[in-house]
């Protein structure tokens, strides 16, 4: 087993040192306007130019990350610093929320009620303050999660997707950031807020939106956790529930809690279980609970963020168990990555496609499409694998 995991380990680390980071390092930077580039054809022609500025924040994290731990090169510092000033600079509105997305010259363009933006900023700061010790970056990540914690706890900040007079939703996506978020703070700063968030976002997910009769981590719940008898209330994402199970992995790492790595092992065989394509394989995008059509068409799409969040969850489950059904699982949802989603004599690799595991199209940057799920995990698969192959283990 040792040589499988450090084969893997190696095949991971090559894709992303090779093929991922080289594309986005020559294309992505903008060093004429500041900031990042994000949508790109498939050779790194540039078919649009405004800027996601969830993009932002997720590549100054990205080239932070590369530079804190595979190597101090001055070219990932330097493109660091090209998102950090254009964030600083361009990102937020006069009433201190972020922006959605802006010009390529950092004019504003869509500002939206959500604060995810905030979110990849805060993360991009802590990392970017971990390369550089600048105090001034640590400041700004510290001001812009108690902002966002400020948006979490304070109702009718922003208007509410659905009228809460008629229907009082919850959603799963906020409380996962959030806690995705205090941990990466809590690297950087001693504050007790963030055990707090991280606390209290554990037992949101654990006792309002899984729900253990029907093996599900729903994505929408009523006030009080109620199970919902609507298409929102049956809606399950495969790919966010995998990536809550493996942050909340992490933090049972982190906490010594067995019980709760058992908990998210369950979530992860649920997630897998629900959202594998036995006919032509893959994950797909959304499943409905019961079997009933999902209003998203985009519901049967196969996309390689979702798979690289099981990939980790997958790891995990073996790291904790020894298990070998996990290798297992994680080699049947490798093998279907590395058959469909790389460009063949192209840089990147494609990010979304058909049922039937064909790209929708030949794009490899735009709003939804950058370097964060696949370069985070493969980061993370490389190292996790060398650790697990180098015989160290997990202390409960």
């Amino acid at each position: 087993m040792k040589t499988t995991l450090n084969g893997w380990a190696n095949e991971f680390r090559d894709v992303l040192l090779d093929n991922f980071v080289p594309f986005w390092t020559q294309y992505s930077p903008d060093y004429e306007y500041g900031g990042y580039l994000c949508g790109f054809m498939r050779d790194g022609e540039l078919f649009y130019e405004d800027k996601s500025v969830w993009q932002q924040g997720r590549s100054l994290w990205m080239f932070s990350k590369l530079y804190n731990e595979f190597g101090q090169k001055q070219e990932w510092l330097k493109c660091a610093k090209c998102g950090y000033d254009f964030i600083n600079k361009y990102c937020f509105a006069d009433n201190g929320h972020m922006y959605f997305r802006v010009t390529r010259d950092g004019r504003p363009l869509v500002e939206r009620r959500y604060y995810f933006s905030e979110a990849f900023a805060v993360m991009g700061y802590a990392e970017y303050y971990k390369a550089t010790g600048l105090v001034e970056a640590k400041e700004r990540a510290i001001k812009l999660f108690d902002k966002m914690l400020y948006y979490y706890t304070t109702p009718g900040v922003f208007a509410p997707k659905v009228n809460p007079n008629t229907r009082k939703n919850r959603g799963h996506s906020i409380v996962m950031i959030m806690m995705n978020v205090a941990q990466c703070m809590r690297e950087i700063d001693d504050s007790p807020k963030y055990d707090e968030v991280i606390s209290s976002s554990l037992d949101t997910i654990l006792n309002m939106f899984v729900k253990e009769d029907e093996k599900a981590l729903f994505e929408t719940v009523g006030a009080n956790g109620e199970r919902l008898n609507t298409p929102d209330g049956r809606f399950i994402n495969p790919g966010h529930s995998l990536e809550t199970a493996w942050f909340m992995m992490k933090e049972a790492v982190h906490r010594k809690d067995a019980k709760l790595m058992e908990k998210c092992i369950q979530i992860t065989e649920w997630s897998i279980e629900r959202g594998w394509d036995n006919e032509k394989g893959g994950m797909f995008y959304f499943v409905d609970v019961e079997n009933k059509p999902v209003l998203s068409l985009e519901w049967d799409m196969k996309l390689l963020w979702v798979h690289c969040e099981a990939m980790i969850a997958l790891t995990y489950a073996y790291w904790y168990t020894g298990d070998r059904k996990y290798t297992a699982l994680f080699d049947k949802i490798k093998s279907y990555v590395f058959a469909h989603y790389p460009d063949v004599g192209h840089p990147e690799w494609f990010g979304h496609l058909h049922r039937d595991g064909t790209p929708i199209n030949y794009i490899k940057g735009s709003d939804w499409k950058g370097p964060f799920h696949n370069v985070r995990a493969f980061m993370i698969l490389s190292q996790m694998l060398t650790r697990i192959a180098n015989g160290e283990k997990l202390e409960f």
